[in-house]
C-alpha cells in the first residue's frame, strides 16, 4: 500500500508521516507539483533520510542521487518516450486508461491507474470509464497496476479481488480527521488480502 503526500504544505504533515511509517507505511509518493527543487530537498530532509529508501520522487529528480533516493515516479504528462533506468533504481509513473497502462516499457515497475472511483481529494474528478471493466483487457503484466482515486476501507478489498496489485490512498489519508486510524484500517484489509 502507497500513500500519496498532500499536493500542498498541511499543518503536521511532518508528524504525520512519521506516524505512518512508525505503523509500517512501505512507499510514501512525494508529490508537490508546486514545491521548487529547494522545497522538495528541505521537505525530503524534513522527513528524514532514514526513510529515503521508502521515499518516491515525483519532481525534481535530479536531487535522488544526492538525497540517496532510489526511486521516482513519472506523472503521465512528463513521462519520457524512452529513458534508460539506472541499475537499483525502481520506476513509476501514472496512467488514465488500461491502453496508457498496456504500452508501458518493461522500465516501470509499477503504475497508477487512475481514478478507480470518485476522487476523495480533487473536486469533480470522477472515472470516465469503468476501470474495472477495463483491467480485463490488460496486456501488461510486467508493471504492477495500482489503484487510485476515491480509495478507502470500504473499497479496497473489491479493488484488489477484481485485478489490481495494490492500492493508493491521497484523500483518504489528507482530507480526514483520522489519518492514521484510515491507515491502519487500509494497511489491515491489504496485509489480511
Amino acid at each position: 500500500m502507497i500513500v500519496i503526500s498532500n499536493p500542498t504544505a498541511i499543518a503536521n504533515e511532518i508528524n504525520t508521516i512519521h506516524a505512518l511509517f512508525e505503523r509500517g507505511l512501505e512507499l510514501f509518493h512525494v508529490r508537490k507539483p508546486d514545491f521548487s527543487e529547494q522545497e522538495i530537498k528541505a521537505f525530503v530532509l524534513e522527513i528524514g533520510l532514514d526513510y529515503k529508501e521508502k521515499l518516491v520522487l515525483h519532481s525534481h529528480h535530479q536531487l535522488a542521487e544526492d538525497l540517496g533516493v532510489i526511486r521516482i515516479h513519472f506523472p503521465s504528462t512528463s513521462r519520457p518516450d524512452s529513458f534508460q533506468k539506472s541499475e537499483g533504481f525502481t520506476v513509476s509513473t501514472s496512467t488514465h486508461s488500461i491502453e496508457e497502462f498496456n504500452v508501458l516499457s518493461d522500465d516501470f515497475d509499477y503504475a497508477f491507474l487512475s481514478p478507480v472511483f470518485p476522487s476523495i481529494s480533487k473536486e469533480n474528478y470522477v472515472p470516465k470509464t469503468n476501470l474495472f471493466e477495463e483491467i480485463k483487457n490488460r496486456t501488461n503484466f510486467s508493471t504492477k497496476t495500482v489503484a487510485l482515486g476515491g480509495i478507502s476501507a470500504a473499497n479496497i478489498k473489491q479493488t484488489l479481488e477484481r485485478g489490481f496489485d495494490d492500492v493508493a490512498l491521497l484523500g483518504n489519508i489528507w482530507n480526514t480527521e483520522n489519518p492514521i486510524k484510515n491507515f491502519e484500517s487500509c494497511q489491515q484489509i491489504v496485509l489480511s488480502f
